[in-house]
């Protein structure tokens, strides 16, 4: 295989990788737990934090706290499955993501 081919190919495959990512990216993932719902962009940009009002005493502001940070830990959780589907067939490479 000479050079040239090589760098095509090489080109090919970061043209794949940052379409790959991009796509990741502009997906919008919602994390929910309880009465809270949480959604964030690929690149873990929170976006929207939903609470269900009707089922809030004002004494659960502690377990509100709680819940929020478990829905988006529950969307991070969604970011790095897609994540891993589309970026896993490039291999491990150090610093991509």
């Amino acid at each position: 295989m000479n050079m040239q081919a090589m760098l095509k190919q090489a080109q090919a495959l970061q043209r794949d990788m940052m379409k790959a990512k991009d796509e990741i990216d502009s997906t919008e993932f919602v994390g929910e737990n309880s009465f809270v719902k949480v959604t964030l962009k690929g690149n873990r940009e929170a976006i929207k934090v939903e609470i269900d009002s009707e089922s809030l005493d004002k004494e659960d502001i502690e377990a509100l706290e709680d819940m929020i940070v478990l829905a988006i830990n529950d969307a991070n959780k969604k970011i790095d499955k897609m994540t891993e589907s589309k970026m896993g067939k490039f291999g491990n490479i150090p610093g991509l993501f």
